[in-house]
């Protein structure tokens, strides 16, 4: 998908405060057993075409109004992930002005996710 210049500045923007981990990164925790939320930001139909197996799905745009109820402790660790990275980003940005401390947003979203053949779930 090509993205906009603007989007792009934006995203580069949030880039630069936010904190990123690999795919094979998240894969490694939840084969550990390690305790973390991992949050799909993308939109509903693309939860629904496919997502992480032991994510939750809080969409972007809702996903500030929303995440004080699902996740209150604000140093609760938190991966989040969208369909390549870029939207990840921004709710990462969003999150951590929101005074959340361990927010990390996976490059290469679920596209990477398929790409490197990991399993995933349908609702």
């Amino acid at each position: 998908m090509d993205h906009s210049p603007d989007f792009m500045k934006l995203v580069a923007d949030a880039k630069t405060r936010v904190r990123e981990c690999k795919i094979a990164e998240v894969r490694e925790r939840q084969a550990r057993g390690e305790n973390f939320h991992l949050v799909d930001v993308r939109e509903d139909s693309e939860w629904q075409a496919g997502h992480i197996p032991g994510a939750r799905h809080i969409g972007k745009g809702v996903i500030e109004r929303d995440i004080e109820q699902a996740i209150p402790e604000r140093a609760a660790p938190i991966v989040l992930y969208c369909g390549g990275g870029y939207r990840s980003a921004l709710a990462a940005d969003s999150l951590q002005k929101m005074g959340y401390t361990a927010v990390v947003s996976m490059d290469g979203g679920m596209r990477g996710w398929r790409e490197a053949g990991y399993a995933e779930q349908r609702p």
